[in-house]
């Protein structure tokens, strides 16, 4: 490692790149110390920079909109203390918040997979979710801990870019996805309003700068908080409710509705989630297939996850077999994998199927849990009912 490039923080010991110490890093630093401490709002900019670019006007920050409401940084009372420390701490996130940076792909992503799955021959039919952008796991990052954040910024992107009131509603309406640190925090703050209390526990109420494993109750609880209809379905043997894809998941008494489909002809249980995934993203009312075997829904990805890993379901793929068997092929973006390799072998549609196809052949665990976002904004009072985190069961 060179130290000309890295040094050690001296709040936390992380080891970082010089850039980010004197930035975005030491910023989350004081943004704690103003809270401990009651300290004017300090914003350090990184060298070479005369503003933050990530960040909104001071003057938008101050009053904002959230989940549908108006929060303001005027005065308080003593009744309104708590409101208002909590309306502070979301103003300062705002400002000191980071874009994210990753491989951009021109034309996008979903636009290459859908070009080579368009040029396939045989009797298939595909439903794609619109836009969504690939972040993968950096080896200087979040290598062997991060996909469950890489996951939730995959599906931020589609959020942000396909809705218009979830663009208003998330991260303060800064419209960018933020990096990972900056996530964290938003979490933490999903945890101080409410949301997912047995799951804030468990991690004793604090996440920022840790390596912790984090799955789908963490997303939906991070969603949830800015008023997304965030939704969680469980996939296993009937005696389990929950996956080990975060420590949270194991302590979570979760109110589920059991529903129980049979098996297919082979007697794998796994059809039972490929089942879902098709009749999720199969929107009768919007999607009309007529001479196209490729089509576009309206439903965002899906966060999947199970046990050691979590990847992003983009869609799904039926072919139609002798004998009218169908074989399902689950379309999947893993932050495991390069940016730039899956660009490279979309654009030259060579090899692509081993990087994005997955079969029910390769569902060897014995739990998964999927989570996804409903349309529109909650209510006030169903904002309250989302902040316990339940979740649908089906029965492998």
């Amino acid at each position: 490692m060179d130290s000309d490039q890295f040094t050690t923080c001296p709040f936390c010991d992380s080891c970082l790149p010089l850039s980010q110490l004197t930035g975005r890093h030491a910023n989350f630093h004081f943004w704690e110390l103003q809270h401990d401490f009651d300290l004017p709002t300090i914003i350090l900019l990184s060298p070479n920079v005369d503003s933050p670019p990530q960040s909104l006007p001071r003057e938008q920050a101050t009053t904002i909109s959230l989940s549908g409401a108006k929060y303001s940084g005027g005065g308080e009372t003593s009744s309104e203390n708590g409101e208002c420390k909590m309306n502070d701490r979301i103003s300062c996130l705002i400002v000191s918040q980071t874009r994210c940076e990753f491989h951009k792909v021109e034309a996008g992503l979903m636009t290459l997979l859908k070009n080579c799955l368009e040029s396939e021959i045989g009797n298939s039919i595909s439903i794609l979710s619109g836009y969504v952008d690939h972040f993968q796991c950096l080896e200087s990052e979040d290598a062997g801990w991060g996909c469950g954040w890489r996951n939730i910024q995959m599906l931020s992107s589609h959020l942000l870019f396909q809705r218009p009131e979830a663009r208003k509603a998330l991260f303060g309406g800064s419209g960018f996805v933020p990096d990972i640190l900056s996530l964290q925090r938003w979490l933490e703050i999903a945890w101080q309003k409410g949301f997912d209390p047995l799951g804030s526990a468990q991690f004793n109420h604090a996440i920022f700068g840790s390596k912790k494993w984090i799955g789908t109750t963490e997303c939906a609880a991070l969603l949830r908080s800015f008023g997304l209809r965030a939704r969680v379905v469980d996939f296993g043997p009937k005696e389990s409710q929950s996956i080990p894809g975060s420590s949270a998941d194991n302590a979570r008494n979760e109110t589920s509705i059991h529903l129980v489909k049979q098996k297919d002809k082979e007697g794998s249980g796994y059809q039972v989630l490929m089942d879902f995934v098709w009749n999720y993203f199969l929107d009768e009312n919007s999607i009309q297939f007529g001479q196209k075997h490729v089509v576009i829904s309206e439903k965002t990805p899906l966060y999947f996850q199970h046990d050691g890993h979590s990847r992003t379901i983009v869609g799904i793929q039926v072919n139609y077999q002798q004998k009218r068997h169908l074989q399902y092929n689950l379309l999947i973006l893993d932050p495991a994998q390069s940016t730039a390799a899956l660009e490279r072998s979309l654009r030259q549609k060579v090899g692509w199927e081993e990087l994005i196809k997955r079969g029910m052949h390769t569902l060897k665990k014995p739990q998964y849990q999927l989570c996804y976002v409903d349309p529109g904004i909650a209510s006030e009072g169903e904002v309250e009912k989302l902040k316990a985190i339940d979740s649908i069961f089906l029965e492998f």
